[in-house]
């Protein structure tokens, strides 16, 4: 066994945690010799002195163990520091921080701290770690270091987000999710929207009934009996809003339950937070629409604390709302009559980040019951840190970003305009950081994460690794704006 010298490695102050007569810190490798003599190229490690059984690394001249962040060494660390694992958060306001390039957690926690809302801090959606290689144990482990570096010791949760098919459960459910997004889009039926009522309820008919565990004349007895008074709003169904309800959503039920029950037999009994997400459909979700899923739902006692409708408006990656905030208010007045009614599941706002128009408006009427949901903002703004320090790598993703872009925009609603983003050849130096500015060059470096990240993730990835500071700061200084109107 081989004994390295200490006097190389960096702690970090927050990660020192002294437990049952052993210490543990994570420690960065500060010199490029010293990187290369541990063999993995790894600038992070953790140090272990006192029982070191279950761990694997190399013995340093102190008595200690010096360990790579493995999946292993991950594994064991949780075994002893409870607090390691993700919880299910509940109903608590709380935010979902995905992160592309699983170095983002630090610059997450900075800026949640002391604000009251739970983070999500493990989150990637199945689509997205297919794009860039990612498993959702990486994902964990990535947070969770984090979560070491950063001496998080409240709840924080892991989401296994854009759940579309029984097949997607099994590497979340053994890396420990807690938090599981189904989403049933691909079964929304939204022609629905505007069919005729014999077409409606021809649809009606032909819904698998048998999974529903109902009838349509028991849905009518119930739906259509009364007015159905909430607080400051008053739901009557007629006929057509409700064939119109069952026709587009009624598959997109059956398919969250099928996936719902998968996912019970694989949790074995444990607790776990569930949330329905419709906001990648094509059309609005009405208030009748939005009551008729939670009532559904919540009367088969899923265990849904989250509700992800969609809204007026247009939510596209990576800039602010687009839509009339007037229309928006109203509808979300309505929205939120209907989850005070139900008082049991909070309010989700997918593709969340940089929504800073609506955010007040979120705040002040659905008060607690929130959750934002943000994937790639975090990716843009090492983005950011790129065009201010290393601007021959940033012109490099970004004429690759324009090179990809008709490709990679297809899964997305976007209003990006090609021909507005200009060519790096175009650009002094001093205007690359302010492309992240810019609406149009925003949204094509953000959905084109998949090919810059295969092309250039090991740059992208040296480049974080030495400006981890910038990129905390950065990343703090985002957050905080985003969480300032949501903070107790």
């Amino acid at each position: 066994m081989t004994h390295q010298k200490v006097t190389h490695l960096k702690q970090y102050p927050r990660s020192v945690v002294e437990q049952d007569g052993t210490t543990y810190a994570l420690v960065s490798v500060q010199c490029a010799a010293a990187r290369k003599r541990h063999g993995d190229g790894g600038r992070r490690k953790l140090s272990v002195q006192g029982d070191k059984t279950g761990f694997s690394g190399e013995a340093t001249d102190d008595g200690g163990l010096l360990c790579p962040l493995s999946a292993d060494n991950a594994a064991a660390l949780r075994r002893r520091l409870a607090w390691l694992h993700p919880v299910p958060l509940g109903v608590m306001t709380s935010f979902g921080f995905g992160d592309r390039l699983g170095s983002a957690t630090p610059g997450h926690i900075r800026s949640v701290r002391g604000t009251g809302i739970a983070p999500i801090l493990a989150q990637q959606s199945v689509r997205e770690n297919t794009r860039i290689g990612r498993t959702p144990q990486q994902v964990m482990d990535d947070a969770m270091w984090g979560v070491v570096q950063m001496g998080w010791r409240d709840p924080w949760g892991a989401d296994a987000d854009h759940v579309k098919l029984v097949s997607d459960l099994a590497a979340f459910v053994a890396a420990g999710y807690t938090f599981y997004t189904i989403d049933p889009s691909d079964h929304v039926d939204n022609e629905a929207q505007t069919d005729s009522l014999p077409t409606l309820q021809a649809k009606v008919e032909a819904l698998p009934w048998e999974r529903l565990d109902t009838t349509l004349a028991a849905l009518r007895a119930e739906y259509l009996a009364a007015p159905i008074e909430l607080p400051g709003l008053t739901l009557t169904f007629s006929a057509e809003s409700l064939l119109r309800a069952l026709a587009k959503y009624g598959r997109a039920i059956v398919h969250t339950l099928d996936i719902a029950a998968a996912l019970n037999e694989r949790m074995i009994g444990r607790r776990y937070d569930l949330e329905m997400s419709v906001d990648e459909t094509e059309t609005p979700t009405s208030i009748y629409e939005h009551y008729f899923m939670a009532n559904e739902l919540l009367r088969r006692n899923l265990p849904v604390v989250s509700l992800a409708p969609r809204f007026v408006g247009k939510f596209q990656k990576g800039v602010d709302y687009i839509g009339d905030l007037a229309s928006f208010e109203e509808e979300l007045i309505r929205h939120v009559a209907i989850l005070k009614h139900f008082d049991a599941y909070k309010l989700s706002v997918h593709t969340g980040s940089d929504k800073f128009s609506i955010y007040p408006l979120i705040a002040q009427y659905a008060g607690d019951r929130v959750h934002v949901k943000t994937a790639g903002a975090s990716y843009l703004e090492a983005l950011r840190v790129i065009a201010e320090r290393d601007t021959i790598l940033f012109r490099q993703i970004l004429d690759y970003a324009r090179a990809r872009f008709e490709t990679d925009r297809k899964s997305y609603f976007l209003d990006c305009q090609l021909d507005k983003v200009p060519a790096s050849v175009d650009l002094a130096d001093a205007d690359l950081p302010g492309l992240l500015e810019q609406f149009d060059a925003r949204q094509a470096l953000h959905v084109t994460f998949g090919s810059n990240l295969d092309r250039f993730g090991p740059h992208i990835h040296s480049f974080i690794a030495d400006h981890e500071d910038d990129y905390e700061q950065a990343l703090n200084r985002h957050f905080t704006r985003h969480l300032a109107p949501f903070s107790s």
